[in-house]
């Protein structure tokens, strides 16, 4: 059996898989995926490998008695014995109270997330974008570690009702850190695309290396607030505690950052800058994803937050029909609406300030607040009168990211980045925010 089935093959899967079903109602969800990835370290590869992976569920539920099983074999014995499996266990079930039932079919718009580049990504090609990042580490005797991993892959589902989702996807990766062999500087640089021809390791290393130059020898500041430009890559995963925190459940129960006392929410108010408008959409060309939710539902371009306004919530099928409200599902991509200044443009109007390349460890102080604690890394710089002075040593910062977003002075072009926290992709834009809060030094690089 092809690892990567068609629209038709998927479909036609599913079909056998429900025939085989005795429950009041089924629901099928299959995915196949390949993998393929290249490690390195100290300027040399450490390995090269690929993963196969493919999973079908079934979900039966005989009224409100649910039970779900999974497996990775499709001869039709197989079959048969996962189907029956998941009945048992529904059988065996306490009722549950919050079971929706199956859908009925949808309607789902056109997201183009699969391309032939990177899907037909050879070991040698593979091999081919690493060397050109090796040969400029190992030309300016400088230390890369890095890692490239591409896939491909789809996800189907139907059920008992007439539901047919199919969704084909390609996806890559790369991030790389480059040390002075002292160890004293350090830069980063990570990239994400859908599209395997967008990515140029060798300019991505560029960058890696240029930072890591210029990061050494690098000076103590006092902590406190400064002005400071996060990179993409660093503001993605303070931005992604608030995309994290969406659910309307969370919110109406007491939970979230979005919650109001008496079991109110923030909806339809005013919580950060108005320049700010966080939105999805899975027919964005730049950042791809499936039209349609795990549970089905249609995926539509959605504001969450518009003009600094929270205009939406995430709602569950269950919690929507008991507030009266339409189930919006949790999105399958993020982006946040920029403005149109160059990262050098945001760095010359800014007198006194700090570059801050990535933010890592990120832990949670206050949900409530949304208050995070992490550290700077692998390229953290001072500027004065516009231009990029000197190299800092590394800081702790307390920051929420509702308060930075309040404290915003400026946006750039938003960029597809990938979060070093949850591997997750986004399109967001570098940013310029005041007061910054820096609590304490770090000695890392």
């Amino acid at each position: 059996m092809a690892i990567i089935l068609t629209e038709t093959e998927a479909k036609t899967l599913l079909q056998k898989v429900l025939s085989y079903s005795k429950a009041d109602e089924c629901e099928v969800n299959l995915l196949g995926e390949q993998r393929g990835n290249i490690r390195y370290a100290r300027n040399e590869v450490s390995t090269s490998g690929g993963q196969i992976n493919q999973n079908l569920t079934v979900q039966s539920a005989f009224g409100k008695k649910v039970g779900v099983a999974s497996i990775d074999e499709f001869d039709d014995e197989s079959l048969q014995k996962v189907v029956r499996r998941s009945e048992e266990l529904a059988m065996l079930a306490p009722e549950n109270p919050e079971y929706m039932g199956v859908l009925e079919p949808q309607t789902y718009g056109k997201s183009n997330g699969f391309f032939e580049s990177t899907a037909n990504v050879t070991p040698a090609k593979r091999a081919d974008a690493v060397a050109q990042s090796l040969s400029q580490t190992r030309e300016k005797n400088l230390v890369g570690a890095g890692f490239l991993e591409d896939s491909r892959g789809y996800n189907a589902m139907m059920n008992s009702k007439g539901l047919f989702a199919y969704y084909p996807s390609t996806n890559v990766n790369f991030s790389l850190t480059v040390r002075t062999p002292d160890g004293k500087g350090s830069g980063y640089v990570i990239r994400g695309f859908s599209d395997f021809k967008k990515l140029n390791t060798q300019t991505a290393t560029q960058i890696a290396v240029q930072k890591c130059l210029g990061s050494a020898e690098a000076r103590a500041l006092e902590p406190g607030k400064y002005t400071v430009i996060l990179e993409p890559t660093a503001a993605s995963v303070l931005l992604e505690n608030i995309f994290f925190s969406l659910d309307a459940r969370s919110a109406d129960e007491g939970r979230s950052f979005l919650s109001k006392p008496g079991g109110k929410t923030k909806l339809g108010e005013k919580i950060v800058d108005e320049r700010v408008t966080i939105y999805s959409d899975p027919a964005n060309p730049e950042l791809p994803a499936s039209p349609w939710s795990g549970d089905g539902r249609a995926q539509e371009k959605t504001n969450w937050i518009e003009k600094g306004v929270v205009k939406n919530l995430a709602y569950s099928r269950f919690w929507a029909k008991k507030k009266g409200v339409k189930a919006t599902p949790f999105p399958n991509n993020l982006i946040m609406a920029g403005g149109t200044s160059s990262m050098e443009a945001m760095i010359k109007s800014t007198k006194r300030g700090i570059l801050v390349t990535k933010l890592w460890y990120i832990r949670s102080v206050d949900p409530q607040t949304l208050l995070l604690t992490g550290l700077t890394r692998d390229g953290t710089f001072f500027i004065e009168d516009g231009v990029i002075k000197y190299p800092v040593k590394n800081f702790r910062f307390n920051e929420s990211p509702i308060i930075m977003l309040n404290n915003l002075e400026e946006l750039g072009i938003p960029e597809r980045t990938v979060s070093t926290e949850s591997d997750r992709n986004y399109l967001i834009p570098p940013m310029k925010i005041r007061e910054f809060t820096f609590t304490s030094l770090s000695d890392a690089v």
